[in-house]
């Protein structure tokens, strides 16, 4: 799988707004994920127009998560961002197998990513101090908005135990394992109401 720029952004800004507590403004956003101003500003759009994002105009308003964090899967972001997935080529004669296996480890992927959250990858990181940022401008607590606590590493042992990464383990050693670095997965562009947009 090949993840963008443009979605890592994306991430580091849906991230940093699962921690904070009051809506941010982009600038605070793109300072904070060191995101080039007007290419936020940008994404921040994107998300606002999918549904993932709410957005207020003035001094008290920014931006902020249009559902809880948990709510809210890195799949969810990563469809907005990647657009649709392209086709795969034909695979002729010999090579025509690899057609289903491309499909099963598209299949692994887009479950895992639908599997964890944005309240997930919060709770793998609330040891680091300062990671996030808070409506003030001041390090977030690692503490999800909707006031969930989380253990550190949750991530891990959220993947170690999930049915997508067992499914994925149980293909340890298959063709498709093989060929999981090959593999560019996009799913399917997302959609949504905008809202007023912030400055």
């Amino acid at each position: 799988m090949r993840i963008s720029a443009r979605t890592q952004y994306a991430l580091g800004a849906m991230l940093a707004l699962a921690t904070a507590d009051r809506p941010v403004h982009a600038e605070r956003i793109a300072a904070s994920q060191e995101i080039p101003r007007r290419f936020c500003d940008n994404i921040l759009l994107q998300l606002r127009r999918a549904g993932l994002l709410r957005s207020q105009r003035g001094p008290d308003g920014g931006y902020w998560l249009a559902r809880p964090p948990g709510e809210i899967a890195l799949a969810d972001v990563i469809r907005v961002t990647e657009g649709a997935e392209q086709a795969t080529r034909p695979f002729p004669r010999a090579a025509a197998p690899l057609a289903a296996i491309w499909e099963r480890l598209r299949s692994h992927e887009n479950a895992l990513l639908s599997e964890i959250t944005l309240a997930d990858v919060v709770a793998s990181g609330a040891d680091h101090v300062g990671d996030g940022i808070s409506g003030d401008g001041a390090a977030g607590d690692g503490a999800a908005r909707d006031g969930t606590s989380f253990t550190a590493a949750s991530v891990a042992s959220f993947t170690a135990g999930s049915p997508a990464a067992s499914t994925a383990a149980s293909t340890a050693g298959s063709p498709a394992a093989s060929t999981a670095d090959a593999v560019d997965a996009r799913p399917p562009a997302g959609s949504g109401k905008p809202t007023e947009p912030a400055e």
